[in-house]
């Protein structure tokens, strides 16, 4: 046994010692994308673009962080450090250039469903001159947001935990029909919490299965208490926000930057309030008494973590596939890579680290990421300069948005989700394409509404899942016998003096979610492999092999061996004539492809 043990313990210290520098180098690179590219950063060409960035979205992480935090059901102020602290540790672990981590919509109205179960309002004891001894806020809001944070650092650990199981390879089960569906229903859940305070109305928290429905019954029920002045406001402020926000857009082109109406409406609404005294003259909800600085750090309400595991779950799953949407679509407008399993530990860790500072539950937004289009920001510094101008905020003007008022925060919500609620659009172009992906929008949709994101999201991918599982049994690929490969050289219109080889890949499987990033990766590396052929014409000729392309294979592309021989200039043409069916996320691929590969 002690030389068995020896022999073990000198293979394990063979091991250690054959790691290589670079080995260890390129684990901090993928664990810390950071040290990628803050050493190779540009200041002069990226400063100022992502300077620009940064301070407008400054502005929008102020005003949501705000808005989502009286969402979640916690005082406005801890959405101020939920726009900071996880903004930071994304920057540092998160492969998405534009990507600006912080206060979500989605992730704060499940939150809000632990924090009014545990912590509801009918049953406090406690009153608002029953303050902290350092912030001046009441105990029953340190006890609400204790339980947000305990859904933010559970929901962070699952996030961690599905990183460590390397899940990030199962995201191709996340369609786009899904995800669009999903997203959509949870907006329209969004607008609708938010509704009592448009209104102006006092009304008792619902939630739960077809709470949706319960909610507008009761407003139709009470429609007599609706108050005058939030109604008007909500409107005007509404209005103002959607048609400056549309002139911004128009004239972007135009404009180098665009007019920060979020914050002018806050100003705006704030000091108007301040000069009639708007909260006991008509009753006006406002935010209240916001604290200056930033609090010690503390550990959230552990004893409740096992009553908030169904939240906590909500919030990883839908937090991460936001998120990873938006990131995806970075990705592939800016032309960079990304890692699907190393964002579960970027957002794990930013939903742990920053509940123990009381923050609520993060993930990226579709407003901040287009904010970051439009203002041409370059990397993640963006995200790093509007967090020292939101702590600014903090120690600084904080105070100042005592009298803002709630029904301002709700338009600014119900504007800001608007991207979300045009995504009904979709349902014209997947009922073109494929009637059974618009069916699955429709009933996830209906499931969400119903009873909630991360229930619909499920149903979606399980829905997915089976539909596909008896497609594929009655899919009829077309048989085909071992086709030579056609190699005939033509002269271009460019260069006369040029030939070209045109080469076939044929296409005999399903295109569909499940094999849709495989039959691209089969496609990139068969491209990749002609571009940096250097054969000679004689030994071009030599390749008489089948081409090919089975995007359900086990990683081998048939016919590979053969392209490697092909010149550097190269027409492929794709022969889907074996396509017997395909999805929308397969339509999406094909057509990527093309747009790719025609014009670079």
């Amino acid at each position: 046994m002690t030389g068995a043990k020896r022999k073990k313990k000198s293979a394990v210290w063979r091991k250690i010692h054959a790691l290589r520098y670079e080995d260890v180098k390129l684990w901090c690179i993928r664990r810390l994308p950071v040290l990628e590219w803050a050493p190779t950063y540009n200041l002069k060409e990226n400063l100022i673009p992502d300077t620009v960035s940064g301070m407008m979205l400054a502005i929008q992480q102020v005003t949501q962080g705000l808005a989502f935090a009286a969402l979640s059901s916690v005082h406005p102020v801890f959405g101020l450090y939920g726009s900071l602290f996880p903004a930071i540790i994304y920057s540092v672990f998160g492969t998405g250039r534009h990507v600006a981590t912080g206060t979500f919509a989605l992730t704060s109205l499940i939150s809000a469903n632990a924090v009014e179960r545990l912590v509801p309002p009918v049953s406090s004891n406690f009153t608002t001159s029953n303050n902290s001894a350092v912030w001046g806020l009441s105990e029953f809001e340190m006890q609400r947001i204790g339980v947000a944070a305990a859904v933010s650092f559970l929901g962070g650990l699952i996030q961690v935990a599905m990183f460590v199981l390397h899940l990030g390879c199962a995201t191709f089960l996340l369609t786009e029909p899904v995800i669009s569906a999903m997203t959509t229903g949870a907006a329209t859940h969004v607008v609708t919490s938010q509704v009592k305070y448009l209104l102006g109305m006092k009304m008792p928290y619902i939630s739960g299965p077809l709470g949706f429905f319960y909610i507008y019954a009761y407003i139709f029920e009470n429609i007599k208490s609706v108050q005058l002045e939030p109604l008007l406001l909500s409107v005007l402020s509404i209005v103002v926000l959607v048609l400056v926000k549309e002139l911004n857009e128009k004239f972007k082109r135009k404009i180098k930057v665009v007019l920060p109406i979020d914050l002018v409406l806050i100003i705006t609404t704030s000091i108007a309030c301040y000069c009639v005294d708007i909260e006991y003259t008509y009753g006006l909800k406002v935010v209240g008494h916001i604290p200056e600085g930033i609090p010690a750090p503390r550990a959230p309400n552990m004893s409740v973590l096992s009553e908030v595991v169904t939240e906590a779950f909500g919030v990883a799953l839908v937090g991460y596939v936001a998120s990873l949407a938006l990131a995806q679509s970075s990705a592939k407008k800016f032309g960079y890579s990304m890692d699907d399993n190393q964002e579960f530990l970027a957002h794990g860790l930013s939903n742990v680290i920053p509940s123990f500072f009381f923050c609520i539950p993060s993930a990226a937004a579709m407003g901040r990421t287009a904010l970051l289009y439009s203002t041409s920001a370059k990397t993640q510094v963006a995200c790093l300069i509007s967090c020292v101008l939101v702590l600014v905020v903090i120690y600084t003007i904080s105070p100042f948005l005592y009298w803002l008022p709630m029904c301002v925060l709700a338009s600014i919500i119900v504007v800001g989700l608007k991207g979300m609620l045009m995504q009904f659009r979709d349902l014209k172009k997947y009922w073109n394409v494929d009637k059974i992906d618009w069916g699955i929008w429709v009933s996830t949709y209906v499931f969400t509404i119903c009873f909630a994101a991360n229930v619909g999201l499920l149903y979606g991918v399980g829905c997915t899942i089976v539909i596909v599982i008896f497609r594929f049994p009655r899919a009829k690929t077309l048989s085909l016998k071992n086709m030579k490969e056609i190699e005939c050289k033509i002269k271009t219109e460019v260069d006369s003096e040029t030939l070209q080889q045109v080469k076939i890949v044929s296409v005999n499987n399903p295109l569909v979610f499940l094999n849709a990033k495989k039959f691209h990766a089969d496609l990139l590396k068969i491209i990749q492999k002609d571009s940096t052929s250097t054969q000679s014409p004689e030994d071009m000729n030599k390749c008489e092999q089948n081409t090919l392309l089975s995007p359900l294979s086990n990683g081998n592309c048939h016919g590979e061996s053969s392209l490697q021989q092909c010149p550097r200039r190269c027409t492929l043409i794709l022969d889907c004539s074996g396509l017997s069916f395909f999805d929308y996320t397969g339509v999406s691929e094909l057509v990527q492809v093309f747009i790719l590969y025609t014009f670079t």
